[in-house]
């Protein structure tokens, strides 16, 4: 019982750790877009630009603060960035749909487009990076069978 509390005050506190960081970064991105976007430079690029500083400082504050990983920085920087370069392309084809097919202004269509990216990027951070796919697997199977035993 104490190992399964203890497992669910972790599992809080990764989510609002997650929380705090994930709001810092989307500041950094959307400071940085920002800035692109005044400096002339078209939303696409301005995306991708923020998109290299937003990645770097969430891989740092990721790694130290979130999942507090012990992992060999190399391997798992790269597996970082690949993975986060994913949802850089789904972002990129989104924006270019809201912005060219929808008919939205470039700072809206990413905020619409950032909800699915936070998200995202969450999952993969937990289930691809910093921890073990098994290890994730077995998290999400424990929390579905406490939630039977509840039932």
């Amino acid at each position: 019982m104490r190992n399964i509390l203890h497992e669910k005050k972790e599992s809080l506190q990764e989510i609002i750790s997650y929380i705090i960081i994930g709001g810092a970064t989307t500041l950094i991105n959307y400071f940085v877009y920002l800035l692109s976007l005044q400096s002339g430079i078209k939303y696409l690029t301005s995306n991708t630009i923020a998109w290299v500083f937003a990645v770097s400082f969430a891989y740092i504050t990721n790694r130290t603060f979130v999942f507090h990983s012990k992992n060999q920085i190399g391997k798992e920087f790269v597996s970082f960035v690949s993975l986060r370069f994913l949802t850089l392309l789904l972002e990129n084809l989104l924006l270019s749909f809201f912005v060219q097919f929808c008919v939205l202004p470039p700072i809206i269509s990413k905020i619409a487009v950032s909800f699915i990216t936070v998200i995202s990027n969450y999952f993969i951070c937990k289930c691809q990076i910093f921890q073990k796919p098994a290890r994730c697997l077995n998290h999400i199977s424990l929390e579905q069978k406490k939630g039977d035993y509840h039932e």
